[in-house]
């Protein structure tokens, strides 16, 4: 049997000019985690993560940490299809579509703008990209020039195959993405219909692991989410 470790990347740099970086939190997260591995004899075989430097920031932070304690840590093998969907795009133009035809996103966005202090941007912000990834999903609009969601899921699923397609038993993978590729892997594995890897998008903590047994034939989901590496509240976040 192989096991296969789901990581979404540390904390971000939200409402920053760059976005796709490690806020110092992030890094402190993802340190953490390697600590943690290590502390449990955690052994890995192989590495993937996203071209996304929040993704490949996150995997540098735990292997170095592997590193200092003269253990074995691979380098990683780059998959575009383990990187996030186009929030920006879902954000800007279904907004601009949606706001004119659904009285709630309109609500929502107005609630978002007017928002005055950080706090209140990002509840807002998650609120309304929440409403608007339902059209996105089930491919109600009309906007294009952007990754659908049949796109993006159908690369992700892709990457995931990739990996486990792989020779070897026994295999130990460590997988360092984004919120949306753990929903869909999560949604995948259990047979859920797609909506779902949505919902379950919005519970993926930073630097959190997703824990997978698997063999060719079959995929089993040991564990959701867990952030048992991230000892206090301040260090628990979703962006």
């Amino acid at each position: 049997m192989s096991v296969l470790y789901v990581v979404r990347h540390g904390q971000a740099s939200f409402f920053a000019d760059d976005y796709d970086q490690l806020s110092p939190k992030g890094v402190e997260q993802s340190r953490l985690l390697g600590q943690h591995w290590l502390e449990n004899d955690v052994e890995i075989d192989e590495v993937y993560a996203g071209s996304l430097a929040r993704q490949q920031q996150t995997a540098d932070a735990v292997g170095q940490e592997y590193r200092q304690a003269d253990k074995s840590w691979p380098d990683a093998q780059v998959l575009d299809g383990l990187n996030e969907y186009a929030a920006d795009h879902v954000m800007d133009k279904l907004r601009v579509e949606l706001v004119e035809r659904h009285e709630h996103v309109r609500r929502l966005s107005d609630e978002f703008d007017q928002s005055a202090d950080d706090r209140g941007r990002y509840r807002t912000f998650h609120r309304l990209l929440e409403a608007l990834m339902r059209f996105y999903i089930d491919g109600e609009y009309e906007s294009d020039g952007f990754e659908t969601w049949r796109e993006f899921h159908d690369r992700v699923t892709g990457a995931f195959s990739h990996i486990r397609s792989q020779e070897g038993r026994g295999r130990r993978v460590a997988v360092f993405t984004s919120g949306g590729p753990v929903g869909v892997s999560v949604q995948t594995t259990l047979q859920a219909p797609e909506q779902q890897a949505g919902q379950l998008n919005w519970r993926v903590n930073n630097a959190s692991v997703t824990h997978f047994t698997f063999q060719s034939y079959r995929i089993a989901l040991d564990q959701f989410n867990s952030i048992a590496h991230l000892p206090s509240d301040d260090l628990r976040t979703y962006r």
